[in-house]
């Protein structure tokens, strides 16, 4: 998607969150949320409250016409909504309704995130017990769902916050090993076929296809694929910043002189000492020297995160870890060299 300048102003801020948060009280998520990016905001995860407030559960509670309930082993292929369905949407409307209360008048960018069509499709099992990317036909059937189910979601964003400008986030900690063949069946003793890389950009673009705003994909697994992701159209990459390699660096030379926006994860996700903000952003500004870009070019390629979703962290480290990625994109833009 090309932007116009008038665009660019509202897509992003300069720092958020990645998704999820601990607790379960879904009015303290928002308002920690909004308080700490007051720019940019996002729509919380709160898993601590069982299956179905877990990030595929949510995401299962957006399919069309397509359900799963909870079994030992994860989430199953159902024939009807069952209690866990319910439940999942029954959280998701009560953390839509404590952001709307916490949004009232907000204008900018807003993120939402939902699990990508082949994260979900490696967790997601048949009715046998092995995994919906086992199948290309089921695969292609929960792409379709996800894409229709991910239109009414956003659309219910819009009323809700009228103002708000949607980033939509793809979470697909999964998908280097969908690529590589490295996910393992229900027995453990074997791994899927790798699924080949056209399948893949091309399911990721009809899921991105439904949103008409910028579409980030994140993952805290290592070998992001950055060059199929700005294939399949994304207009961010979301990723944890302690896991590049010399081999992704070119990658990312690429993207930010395409326009890709990064996302990067620089603060820790579970309890830890915390650096100076400015130490926090020091490791990207020497990768923009190496690579030759352009320090002014920092602030705006550049939003600051926690390395992955913060579900793991205190309620208090959580706080101070959203806070310190304000501080620390401040200090990325004040001082860019």
């Amino acid at each position: 998607m090309s932007e116009t300048s008038e665009q660019k102003e509202f897509l992003w801020g300069p720092a958020t969150g990645v998704g999820s948060l601990p607790g379960g009280d879904a009015r303290e998520a928002a308002r920690t949320v909004t308080g700490s990016f007051e720019d940019f905001p996002f729509l919380a995860e709160l898993p601590a409250r069982g299956p179905g407030a877990d990030m595929i559960g949510r995401t299962i509670g957006l399919l069309v016409e397509m359900y799963a309930h909870v079994e030992p082993s994860g989430w199953r292929v159902s024939d009807r909504p069952g209690r866990d369905t319910r439940r999942a949407r029954s959280w998701l409307g009560e953390d839509l309704d404590a952001l709307e209360e916490f949004t009232q008048g907000y204008e900018g960018p807003l993120k939402v995130q939902a699990v990508g069509p082949w994260t979900l499709a490696a967790a997601l099992e048949r009715r046998g017990g092995e995994a919906a990317l086992g199948d290309p036909g089921a695969c292609r059937d929960l792409t379709g769902s996800l894409a229709e189910g991910l239109g009414a979601h956003l659309a219910e964003l819009r009323k809700r916050i009228p103002g708000a400008r949607l980033v939509l986030q793809l979470d697909e900690p999964s998908l280097t090993a969908v690529l590589r063949g490295h996910v393992r069946t229900a027995s453990g003793y074997r791994t899927y076929r790798a699924v080949d890389r056209q399948v893949v950009e091309s399911a990721l673009r009809q899921v991105i296809a439904v949103h008409d705003g910028p579409v980030v994909v994140h993952s805290c697994a290592p070998d992001v694929p950055f060059g199929l992701l700005r294939r399949a159209g994304v207009s961010g990459v979301s990723f944890d910043f302690g896991l590049l390699t010399e081999r992704d660096e070119e990658q990312i030379g690429e993207a930010v002189e395409s326009g890709t926006r990064l996302f990067v994860g620089v603060v820790p996700s579970t309890d830890t000492a915390l650096s100076d903000p400015g130490g926090s952003v020091m490791g990207v500004r020497t990768l923009w020297r190496r690579l030759g870009l352009d320090p002014g070019t920092l602030a705006e390629s550049v939003v600051v995160t926690p390395t992955c979703g913060l579900a793991g962290a205190s309620p208090a480290y959580a706080r101070a870890a959203l806070a310190h990625c304000a501080r620390a994109a401040r200090s990325l833009a004040d001082n860019p060299e």
